[in-house]
């Protein structure tokens, strides 16, 4: 038997809950500041764009990159994205 835990001590079954519900957070917090669009994929596709080229941090980077978004930097991101062509879900 394999054991699917990460050096952090999660599976990644926890690891994808969690991000999700810090996505989900800081969408909320978005919303109640007036940008009623903002979700939580739509938060993770922009935290998680610059982890293509580099890899996947540590937790701890996920974490601070997801909880220290700014509304400028997601919506430049959304802007963006929108002008290329990629599609809003």
């Amino acid at each position: 038997m394999t054991d699917d835990r990460r050096s952090d001590g999660m599976d990644e079954a926890e690891l994808n809950r969690t991000i999700r519900e810090l996505c989900e957070s800081k969408a909320e917090e978005f919303r109640m500041i007036g940008y009623e669009q903002a979700t939580g994929p739509e938060i993770w596709e922009c935290v998680s764009d610059k982890y293509h080229k580099k890899g996947t941090p540590a937790l701890h980077a996920i974490v601070n990159d997801i909880l220290s978004l700014k509304v400028t930097n997601f919506m430049n991101y959304i802007t963006l994205s929108i002008y290329r062509g990629e599609k809003r879900r």
